[in-house]
């Protein structure tokens, strides 16, 4: 039995959940942090994501049905819950999703937390210009190095549509930097 599935029974198993949260905790948290953080931009925004993705994925544990890796499910739900923070945002703040990221961009330079130097802020604002879909391949590609095999169960996309759209991407991140 591999481990994730040994850690699947103890998630779903009332008397063994919450140690089996606090290991999957420890697994993920990191991996989702930056996940979270290349779509949101500020540590405090990815920090109230990270941990409502958390809760979601403790409350639907038991709706989990196996069919994907348990990493590929949380990611799923980060990535979703990173989305609806975005929107959320420029409903609350009256503005477009498109604004809310020219606003994230322009407060890195402010943030204690971004180490970045002027090259990747550039790329982040290189990014911040692409369509959401290739944001998001072009960041779990390129910052978290997965397999399009894994983003095409995280984002249920085919993996031909997402070389596209990482090709895309690449080709329109290119144009940015040569031009700005």
């Amino acid at each position: 039995m591999t481990e994730e599935v040994t850690l699947l029974k103890q998630l779903q198993s009332s008397t063994s959940k919450d140690d089996a949260f606090k290991e999957l905790l420890n697994l993920y948290k990191e991996r989702l942090y930056w996940h979270i953080r290349n779509i949101v931009k500020s540590h405090d925004d990815t920090d109230d994501v990270l941990q409502n993705t958390f809760i979601k994925v403790y409350k639907n544990i038991d709706k989990f049905k196996g069919d994907s890796k348990i990493y590929s499910w949380m990611y799923r739900i980060a990535t979703n819950e990173s989305l609806t923070f975005l929107n959320q945002k420029a409903k609350r703040l009256q503005i477009t999703s498109e604004e809310v990221q020219e606003l994230a961009i322009n407060n890195l330079t402010s943030d204690v937390y971004f180490e970045g130097d002027a090259i990747q802020l550039k790329l982040q604002k290189a990014i911040a210009t692409l369509p959401e879909k290739q944001q998001l391949v072009f960041n779990m590609k390129y910052f978290q190095d997965l397999k399009y095999s894994e983003m095409s169960d995280i984002l249920e996309t085919s993996e031909g549509a997402l070389k596209a759209s990482y090709h895309l991407a690449v080709k329109k991140i290119e144009a940015f930097l040569t031009s700005n």
